[in-house]
This record gives structure tokens, sequence and C-alpha cells, in this order.
């Protein structure tokens, strides 16, 4: 690729002539705060899964790109003498000298990429919003920009940890916080989907940094205070996705009086769509009826009606998603508490763009009278702000059987599953953590929360208290606390 350099403004040109001087020393640095260094970098590969695109903007040496392990990797750096030694380290990447400011070295740089890195580059521009605009032509809407960069609380405290040699020089900077880097991804068109804050202790002192950063740091308020920001974003939707194929999944077990009505309820939102029931083992005769009601609609509605071989929520789910034709996937519970005449609202936050993992929430709107017990009513909300804290995005309710996605976004999911492993039983927390580590944008839905008409609750105050404990413990040590 062709070498590309323009400084622009006498700032950029002594930042370089400074990053020069001090680039055969980048390695030693590394390696005197190698505890810092690799938790970023563990930070980093566990946002973004091995095989992808990458772009890696201040590439420095290249250790932090080869780390990815990326599929196809590209590293730019303004240093000339930063990138001779990236080549020398890794020669199967490929590396490039310029500005990333420099569009015209940006227009060359070929794309699109699945992820954009920028690792404390933003530091170092001249015009951080046109900066990031200027990434638009390199991405699809499923890039994704991942900035991480120092807190501004943390200024003085490098300062005197340059002066006494303890911190590689650097030139001077912008000092933004996070609140400053997502005003200016907003001005650049591009769409927040989390924040996070880490290392609250860089150093290991024994084994009590780890231990403060995972169980300290990680904790609400406290982990603002970390060195390290790091916020993922995707290019802001500008057109809709156009009309695209639907399945309905409809889980059911001992809801034989809800299925006629799950069908004629049931708007029509889109012109291809399916509805498949799958049944688990029922002692009322819900697959009879299933059967019925699929051959009584047949000339009106593709009706599919199947047994699981498993048992639970969770295996008749994977079960559909597995049968499924359309590109839309949608859970709707079979005891109907979720209005069947509410799923046109999800279809379209996630045709329109809003959202690539749109969840269903009870909580908002007033609910029927003993639609839910009052302590249930209280520890869900207890659960959303706990789980809202772990995945870094806005949960309200874990619960609410209703999830809509992309399959192949669920393919996704269920492709990476070997990192959260099949432990979950009902299903819901399978896809909230699995979207939430594909960094997928979360949007929910407020919905009005019925009352059952037919049958009985198959939820367990306790056992599903005690699952909702679970699970927090589980993503707390698998998302947050790893």
């Amino acid at each position: 690729m062709t070498e590309a350099r323009k400084a622009s403004s006498p700032r950029k040109e002594a930042m370089i002539a400074l990053i020069d001087r001090i680039a055969d020393s980048r390695d030693s640095w590394r390696q005197r705060n190698s505890y810092f260094n690799a938790e970023h970098e563990r930070y980093l590969q566990f946002l973004i899964p091995k095989g992808l695109r990458v772009l890696d903007l201040g590439c420095g040496t290249g250790h932090l790109l080869a780390g990815l392990e990326p599929g196809h990797g590209v590293g730019v750096d303004f240093s000339s003498r930063m990138v001779e030694i990236a080549r020398e380290n890794y020669p199967d990447l490929e590396f490039v000298q310029g500005d990333a400011e420099d569009p015209a070295l940006v227009a060359r740089l070929g794309g699109p990429f699945d992820v954009i890195v920028v690792s404390d580059t933003i530091g170092f521009f001249d015009d951080c919003e046109t900066a990031l605009r200027s990434l638009h032509p390199l991405c699809t809407p499923d890039t994704r920009i991942v900035i991480s960069y120092y807190s501004k609380y943390w200024e003085p405290v490098l300062s005197v940890a340059e002066l006494f040699g303890l911190k590689m020089r650097q030139p001077p900077l912008n000092w933004l916080s996070s609140s400053d880097m997502g005003n200016l991804l907003s001005l650049a068109d591009f769409d927040i989907i989390k924040r996070d804050w880490r290392q609250l202790v860089p150093r290991r002192l024994f084994g009590i940094g780890p231990f403060i950063n995972r169980f300290i740091g990680t904790l609400p308020l406290i982990r603002r205070l970390s060195l390290r920001n790091y916020i993922v974003a995707r290019p802001t939707p500008t057109e809709a996705l156009g009309p695209l194929s639907v399945t309905v999944i409809i889980p059911c077990r001992n809801e034989r009086g809800n299925i006629e009505p799950a069908i004629q309820r049931m708007p029509r939102f889109a012109e291809d769509m399916e509805i498949l029931f799958v049944e688990g083992h029922s002692s009322d005769g819900t697959f009879a009826e299933c059967e019925r009601v699929r051959d009584a609609y047949a000339g009106e509605w593709d009706i599919k009606a199947v047994q699981q071989e498993g048992k639970g929520k969770g295996d008749a789910m994977r079960k559909g998603y597995h049968l499924a034709r359309g590109d839309v996937l949608m859970i709707l519970d079979s005891d109907l508490t979720m209005p069947p005449e509410d799923l046109p609202k999800f279809y379209n936050a996630l045709v329109s763009g809003k959202g690539e993992f749109i969840n269903g929430s009870r909580l908002v709107y007033p609910m029927e009278s003993e639609a839910m017990r009052f302590l249930n009513w209280v520890a869900n909300q207890i659960f959303s702000l706990l789980f809202s804290w772990l995945l870094n995005q806005r949960f309200t309710d874990t619960l609410c059987g209703t999830k809509v996605l992309r399959r192949r976004h669920y393919d996704a999911i269920a492709a990476n599953r070997a990192y959260l492993g099949d432990f979950d039983p009902f299903g819901d927390f399978d896809l909230i953590f699995g979207a939430t580590k594909l960094n997928l944008k979360v949007i929910e839905v407020p919905i009005r929360y019925a009352s059952r008409r037919y049958g009985e609750t198959q939820i367990s105050r306790f056992s599903h208290g005690w699952l909702l404990v679970r699970m927090v413990v589980f993503a707390f040590f698998r998302l947050k606390a790893f």
C-alpha cells in the first residue's frame, strides 16, 4: 500500500518527531507496565471476537492488533519508526505509515472493516469529530468502533508518573471524558452501544491489583474512577432494512386454550410470516390442538407444529431457532400475557435499525391486576438495575418472554456460545448475554402485561428468583469480573 504522511498542524508535526524518537523504547515500556497493557489487551479481546477484519488506528509497534488475532488486520500509525518495528514484529499483518486524519490515507485503507479500534489515538487528533466522521466509508452497518482512552481524572497522576520515569513520555494530548467521547461520536453520526470503565489499579501489586479490579473496580460509581474508559459504537442507521421474512416461535406446554387465540390475535405485519409452535410434552392435549389449528388455518397462515425432544423453554427455543426459516426470529410466550398485537412494534424497532436485539419490558406500563405478584414486581425492579450494570446496556425486564433478533445474529450468538456455555434452561439469558457479548444494540419495547386467560402460570416465585440470583452471579464472573 502506498505510504502516506500528512501533518495537520505544527502540533501534529511535533508529536510525530517525539514519537519517532522514542519508538525504539516503546516495547521496553510495554514490558515495564506489562500488567496494565495485558489487561487492556485482554478486555479488547473480550469485546472483539477473533477472525474479524480489524483496523487499528494508532497501532504503535503492532502488539495490540496481533493480540486480537484478526482474520485481516491493518494497523496505521503516523510514526514511520513505529511502523517499521510493527512490520518486523508481525510480517503477516499490514501496517501503514500515515496520519489517520488524512482523508487521502483513509480512502486508501480499503475496507470495509468489522471493527475499528481507536486505542488512545483520540488524544492525538487535531479534530476528533472530523476524524471520527471520516471513518464512515470504512464501515458497514455492522461495523463496531471501539474507543479506549485514559480517564480525565487520572491526568495529574499520569503526569507525575511521566515525571518520575514510571510511564513513557507523551506529547500534550486531548484529555477527554467518557461523556466528551460519547458526544463526539454522536456528532460524527455514531450510535453508542455501551460504555465501560476498567483498571482502578493499573499495577499488579503482588496480586492486590487484580483482586481490586475484579471485585471492587467493577462496582457502580467506583468504576467511574478507573484509569481506562471504553466505548463501543456503531454507525447511526440511515436506512431501514427493508421487508424481512419473520418466524414467530411459540413454545407451549399445557396451553391448549391459548393456541387458537394466538392465531386469531396475530397481526400480519410482514409479507412473509411463519408461525412455529414448539410443544413440550403437555398433559392437556396441547400438541393435538396445535395440529388442529395448523390445519384449520392452512389457507390463511403458514403454521408448523413440532414437539421438542428435550425439556424446558430454552430447549424449545433452540429447536425453534433451528427449524425457523424467517430472517427475523421472534419469541412469543403461549400464555399470551404479552399481547400478540404488540409484535409489530418489535418488528418495526428491528427493521428501522433502531436496535439489533429487541427486548420486551413488562415493567414500564401499569399491568393488569394479578398479572404479576407484588414481590415479583419488586424483585424484577431490583434485578433490572443489577443486569443493566452487569451488561452495560439498559435492561428493565430480563424475563419478558418476547425477544426479537435477526437470524444471522442468533447464528453468531450460537457460534460464540462456547464462552458462556449452555447454562440457561429458560433461554432468555442465553440470548441476552450472547447479544451483549457480541455488542448488539439493545432496544426495549414496553408492553402492557396482561393476566393469563387459560391455565396456570408455570413460573415459580422461588425457583425463578433463585434462577435470577444464579444469573447475576454468572454474569458477574463471565461478563464483568472476568
